[in-house]
């Protein structure tokens, strides 16, 4: 049983980030197919979907269409109970779901005020009074969560669910734009968006370049938090410690540079995600402690 995704652009696509987290961290079997968002392609990429119109949308094994992230959601926890998507307890869950479906329907300034972009941090930016008021009310939401729950800290509701799934493109415009929340809450921003599969989402966003980069400001800006500034470089030689793509296993023809170490990929986009952020690919991180321990 393998699902088909089709998602946009992973630096600026937060309900596409929101479909790949449902699957990845839940670990069910899919395979990903790219909808062009700004290459002009999205209508014809999306004809064979119809009638779903927008990113993230799911086909599954037996070739049914499901469009909407949160019929996407329910879709899955209905197929897969073991993977505990939703919480166990049923006041945790029915408040998880209610979290889910207010961020599915509401926060219309922060999301039109702050596009989610995963590049780096602005600085200087100023929230509107609505996108403050958004603020404000998923704070609170939060803190129902957390009393539910009983959880002071790490997922909102003890273990990781759904809930942090829908919130995870929240934390990256929090921390992407700088914006105003309590000490406890940007540090569960943080936790979120340290997650490894968050790191790897990021890191093969960074793969494509854009010119001109979207929702570009006039202001400053800073790395962003977690695999911000990369030790690695790509290079044009061929020759590599490693034989084979830690990934595929198929073999080397691109290479990066990480500490005058030059390792192997059996593509460029295999290397250029690795490049991005290289801590952020356990096998990789494997295979160069393997070979510099023996």
């Amino acid at each position: 049983m393998t699902y088909d995704l089709f998602i946009g652009d992973r630096l600026f696509s937060s309900w596409s980030m929101r479909g790949w987290l449902m699957l990845e961290k839940f670990g069910l079997p899919y395979r990903s197919h790219m909808i062009g968002l700004y290459s002009g392609t999205m209508a014809e990429d999306m004809k064979p979907l119809a009638p779903a119109r927008l990113v993230p949308a799911l086909r599954l094994p037996d070739g049914t269409v499901v469009g909407e992230s949160l019929a996407m959601a329910e879709t899955l926890a209905e197929l897969h109970p073991e993977a505990g998507m939703w919480p166990s307890d049923p006041a945790a869950r029915a408040t998880a779901r209610w979290l889910c479906s207010e961020m599915a329907a509401g926060f219309t300034a922060l999301r039109g005020q702050c596009p989610m972009q995963l590049k780096h941090c602005w600085q200087g930016f100023e929230a509107s009074p609505e996108t403050s008021a958004d603020l404000q009310r998923i704070e609170s939401l939060w803190a129902h969560a957390r009393n539910v729950s009983g959880a002071i800290s790490g997922p909102l509701f003890g273990t990781y669910s759904l809930a942090d799934v829908f919130y995870t493109p929240v934390a990256a415009r929090i921390i992407g734009y700088g914006l105003p929340v309590s000490d406890a809450n940007r540090e569960y921003c943080l936790e979120l968006l340290s997650d490894t599969p968050v790191r790897q989402w990021r890191a093969m966003g960074l793969t494509v370049r854009y010119d001109p980069f979207p929702y570009a400001l006039d202001l400053p800006s800073t790395p962003w938090p977690v695999g911000g500034v990369s030790r690695a470089t790509p290079v044009e030689d061929t020759a590599s410690i490693n034989d084979a793509c830690p990934y595929s296993g198929k073999a080397v023809t691109a290479v990066l540079d990480l500490g005058g170490q030059h390792w192997g990929f059996c593509n460029q986009f295999c290397r250029d995600k690795t490049v991005a952020d290289p801590d952020a690919w356990p096998k990789f991180t494997d295979m160069i402690r393997a070979v510099n321990d023996s």
